[in-house]
């Protein structure tokens, strides 16, 4: 066969070859999309179908945020508090509360406060999101050393790290039991271990955790015994748990003195101009007055922020 022949027949068997693995890589990657999509916490909107869940509210707010690079951090932290809600079910709540405050506001008080009290109301969704990741994080810190016990009796068996994980999260209650059934199913996926345990880790962050997967990724890279590790890994974590719960219990009183604060300032205003109405109207018609509004408004702030510094001890 001439050249112009050889060089034909190989650019036909090129363009064939080409053609087959564009389809083999459309045919996998739509197979992992359509898995990841049932495995995911928003697969229960209903299809129409017999048998199907709840319809989901505001799918297409949903949607659009889910494009964003906020909408995605945002449904990271709603995952981590465990809460039923979607990115655009919170969303749609949040600019309902900050109406309704907002207008509150401007009929109680002043037109003035229309604007303090709707920016009062993105803080307490914010708010009320991070008190919620923040009391499953503990209730999570909690579980650890439970987590650490079955891992080890586990290993010790002669189970692998994934079975380990597996059985931990078939056992275990909430939250630790559905954080693990998410990791067990990245796992089922082909995600590997280090990356699943590192996702658990950001969505849950502590030092607790932390030292936990830091020791079963290396036990799973360097291989050996993790048994003994994870044992002393227990009897750490429940040292660390008693003692944060003596922090807790001794610093309970100044937590509760910086939310008073701001509350005492909101109700002296109401208290002012219950004695003397129109008086929040009269204030706040100059533009000293709303310059001196502000200000004590963000010195409450300042003041709420630096008294729960103080009360933060990371132990």
């Amino acid at each position: 066969m001439s050249p112009a022949g050889l060089t034909l027949v190989a650019a036909l068997v090129a363009c064939v070859l080409a053609v087959v693995g564009v389809q083999a890589y459309a045919r996998g990657a739509a197979q992992r999309a359509d898995l990841i999509a049932r495995l995911s916490q928003t697969a229960g909107e209903d299809d129409g179908g017999p048998g199907g869940r709840r319809r989901r509210p505001f799918r297409g707010l949903d949607r659009r945020l889910r494009r964003t690079s906020f909408g995605r951090r945002l449904e990271l932290r709603i995952s981590a508090t465990g809460l039923d809600v979607t990115p655009g079910e919170f969303v749609a709540a949040m600019v309902v509360l900050v109406a309704v405050l907002w207008t509150v506001g401007q009929a109680l008080l002043s037109p003035f406060f229309g604007p303090i009290c709707g920016f009062v109301g993105v803080w307490v969704a914010v708010g009320f999101l991070n008190w919620q990741r923040q009391k499953r994080i503990e209730k999570f810190i909690n579980q650890l050393p439970e987590l650490s016990r079955i891992l080890a009796n586990a290993t010790q068996a002669g189970l692998a790290l994934r079975m380990a994980l597996s059985l931990a999260a078939d056992e275990m209650e909430a939250p630790a039991g559905d954080e693990l059934e998410k990791v067990a199913q990245q796992l089922a996926i082909g995600t590997s271990i280090d990356d699943a345990l590192g996702e658990l880790a950001v969505r849950l962050p502590s030092r607790e955790l932390v030292v936990l997967v830091t020791t079963l990724v290396l036990a799973n890279r360097a291989g050996g015994t993790v048994v003994s590790s994870l044992r002393n890994l227990t009897e750490t974590l429940e040292e660390r748990k008693e003692t944060r719960r003596e922090v807790r219990t001794q610093l309970s009183q100044v937590s509760l003195t910086a939310y008073a604060v701001p509350v005492i300032g909101v109700g002296s205003l109401l208290l002012i101009d219950n004695m003397q109405p129109g008086a929040l109207d009269r204030m706040t018609g100059s533009v000293l007055g709303q310059v001196a509004v502000v200000a004590a408004f963000a010195l409450y702030l300042v003041g709420f922020i630096a008294i729960r510094r103080f009360a933060k001890i990371d132990v």
